[in-house]
């Protein structure tokens, strides 16, 4: 190696990294002009930026051909309860007793009921109701759970001890003779089948919430957190639920699909909606005594309860796939 090229680069500060990188040229045997300091472009793709956590998780639902099929399915029936009386080729609650039972035709595409009642109009119809009520159960459960399990995992002690148990004792009791027995209690309606629904729904997201606030309160900024001297409302709200998000998001959607069977049931037992109302379990309830004469008045509406239930439930399974990182399709 000349020496006039160690001597040029000797009298130019060098520090940090470009040191480095000189040593290593001359370590090569590569001469540089007098005075001359090596510059190196900046290789980008050693400093990429990580992609957006929801287009990864999009990217990963959009895979998932099933999740991505309810996802369609179930935006079809959300418009499809929006504009559902403006598309109903007959009114739902109007009676013919002349077209009773009627099979499946050009003039009425499912037939109609014991009533001369147009199914094709009254599934469409029933779709506003049974999306409105699982939605609704659905968004107090979830309320309600949040906050009590919430409360439950961050304070812990005796708090934890008393909420927990009545959560216990609610799971005790299967759901749907709980929300009968609340029927019982309340009295039969649409409004009382949400109320019904959504209270016994609660244990299970107080659950599901209370056991991931347990491990995320055991980290390092939950700590710094209380050092900061942060409230434990704010503690709570801004760094604890927002990192159990993607288990309380596939909770709720499975939970849709279980307030929908929930609210058909207790249709079908006449304790939900009430006629002439349009709703699939009532539908069906009323229907059962013609299954031989006339299944078509049962095929339609179990047909939407079964392809709406396992939309949500698939979605669901999606959407876990998706928010959990270990396993996304990709």
């Amino acid at each position: 190696m000349s020496e006039w090229n160690q001597s040029s680069v000797d009298e130019v500060p060098m520090r940090g990294s470009e040191s480095q990188k000189a040593d290593e040229t001359f370590a090569m045997g590569i001469a540089l002009p007098d005075g001359e300091i090596p510059v190196y472009e900046h290789d980008e793709t050693l400093h990429d930026k990580p992609e957006n956590q929801w287009l990864e998780m999009w990217r990963s639902l959009r895979a998932n051909r099933a999740a991505l099929v309810s996802l369609v399915f179930i935006t079809a029936l959300v418009v499809i309860a929006v504009i559902g009386p403006y598309i109903t080729p007959y009114n739902p609650i109007e009676t013919e007793m002349s077209n009773a039972l009627k099979p499946p035709s050009a003039e009425h595409w499912f037939g109609t009921d014991q009533l001369g009642m147009d199914i094709f109009s009254r599934v469409i119809a029933g779709t506003r109701v049974s999306l409105t009520v699982g939605l609704l159960a659905v968004s107090i459960a979830l309320t309600t759970g949040i906050i009590l399990g919430a409360i439950a995992g961050y304070a812990g002690g005796w708090v934890d001890t008393v909420i927990m148990r009545l959560m216990d004792m609610m799971l005790a009791v299967p759901s749907i003779l709980l929300a009968i027995t609340l029927m019982a209690a309340l009295g039969k309606g649409i409004d009382k089948a949400v109320i019904a629904i959504g209270l016994v729904s609660i244990p299970e997201y107080a659950r599901i919430v209370r056991g991931n606030i347990l491990s995320i309160k055991e980290n390092d900024y939950i700590a710094a957190a209380h050092v900061v001297g942060l409230s434990d409302a704010r503690i709570i709200f801004r760094h604890v639920l927002p990192n159990a998000l993607s288990v309380i998001i596939v909770r709720a959607t499975l939970g849709i699909s279980s307030a929908i069977l929930d609210t058909a049931a207790l249709g079908f037992l006449g304790l939900g909606v009430q006629p002439p109302q349009p709703e699939w379990g009532d539908m069906l309830g009323r229907a059962r005594g013609f299954i031989f004469q006339a299944p078509h008045t049962l095929l339609y509406p179990g047909m939407a309860i079964t392809a709406t239930v396992l939309a949500f439930n698939l979605l669901g399974d999606g959407l876990r796939d998706a928010l959990d990182p270990r396993a996304r399709i990709k």
